[in-house]
């Protein structure tokens, strides 16, 4: 694939740069693909979770591009050493090559590749794709979200009764132990989860404690484009490129759904849960 250098006098232009990220994110999910129909090779990181070939060539292959967009974006993926440099830096790609390893080691086909571009603490673009279901995710801040060219706006959906919500178990045992609640399978992606929020499919998505930047910054944006909300369970919004980029437990859901649950949400009993219990 071509790259088109997007940089002027003033900075980066948002629309060539937002074109050049779906690009790439597409492209960098057909080499997943690829790699996810040839079989996977996997292995264990030091914090104990799993890494694949396919995440390492992936970040490799985002890396390469969306650098060399504009030398002045700092860099911050799941799959590349972290330093303090992206602190000093007013742009910052945050990148999980493939958000939901687990389900991409199990075959299934809840996992994407996930990119937002964040300016000053807060998600600006993003792309998000899911290479098994064809599904392409874009957002750009004031401009909307779409799935696949299509207008994104999260379900209208004001009680709790009969909402369907996504999540730890040990949170949908209590929220369901407060409303008569439909409880949807796990999705592996948290990226994914959240994003069915901005779709309609999912009113009520929660995430425990220690999810980071690249699990969550595209899907933020996703959703708050499509007028939803992703916060923290006291309905704090998040900030990004912190020294460290992880968060507490968080909430997401439409407007109406989300005021009555900052209220209501059970408090999260994994704090410091695994990424398996994501």
């Amino acid at each position: 694939m071509s790259v088109e250098p997007t940089s002027g006098p003033d900075g980066p232009d948002p629309a060539p740069l937002a074109r050049q990220l779906t690009e790439t994110v597409t492209a960098a999910g057909e080499i997943a693909l690829a790699m996810f129909q040839a079989g996977v090779k996997s292995w264990t990181k030091g914090n104990n979770s799993p890494v694949t070939e396919a995440d390492m060539a992936v970040d490799v292959f985002l890396h390469r591009h969306l650098t060399a967009l504009d030398a002045g974006i700092g860099w911050l993926s799941e799959e590349s050493a972290d330093g303090p440099a992206r602190l000093g830096t007013r742009r910052l790609w945050v990148v999980d090559p493939i958000d939901g390893t687990r389900g991409f080691m199990a075959g299934g086909h809840d996992w994407a590749v996930s990119v937002a571009l964040v300016e000053e603490g807060r998600p600006v673009l993003a792309a998000l794709f899911a290479p098994a279901t064809g599904e392409l995710f874009t957002a750009e801040a004031g401009r909307g979200a779409v799935l696949n060219g299509a207008p994104l706006k999260v379900a209208p959906r004001h009680t709790l009764d009969g909402a369907r919500v996504a999540g730890p178990p040990a949170d949908l045992d209590a929220l369901a132990r407060r409303a008569p609640v439909e409880r949807l399978p796990r999705v592996r992606s948290l990226a994914l989860r959240l994003a069915r929020v901005a779709t309609g499919e999912i009113d009520v998505a929660f995430a425990a404690g220690n999810s980071n930047d690249w699990d969550l910054a595209a899907a933020d944006l996703i959703v708050h484009e499509a007028h939803g909300l992703l916060t923290t369970r006291d309905g704090t919004p998040l900030t990004y490129n912190a020294p460290e980029p992880r968060h507490p437990a968080l909430l997401c859901a439409g407007p109406a759904l989300h005021a009555a649950l900052v209220e209501r949400a059970p408090q999260p009993p994994f704090f410091n849960a695994t990424l398996d219990q994501r």
